[in-house]
């Protein structure tokens, strides 16, 4: 398994950001961690360590939907 070395600094900094702050990243503060301009980038990585096996822990916003039926 090789990781790119932008794989390497989002996974670095999720980790430092919850040694720091005691909870996960939102993307966007990942993206801004790393030096990304765009949190399609952090996606696209986060995806990519998934297939892997390597999980990258986020903070997302609350969703207005039911988590049951999704309306």
């Amino acid at each position: 398994m090789t990781l790119s070395d932008r794989q390497l600094r989002i996974m670095r900094s999720a980790r430092e950001w919850i040694a720091e702050y005691g909870e996960a990243p939102t993307v966007r503060e990942l993206a801004r961690a790393v030096g990304l301009a765009s949190t399609s980038s952090v996606h696209y990585q986060l995806a990519r360590l998934r297939e892997q096996g390597i999980a990258v822990e986020t903070r997302g916003r609350r969703s207005a939907r039911c988590p049951y039926c999704g309306h």
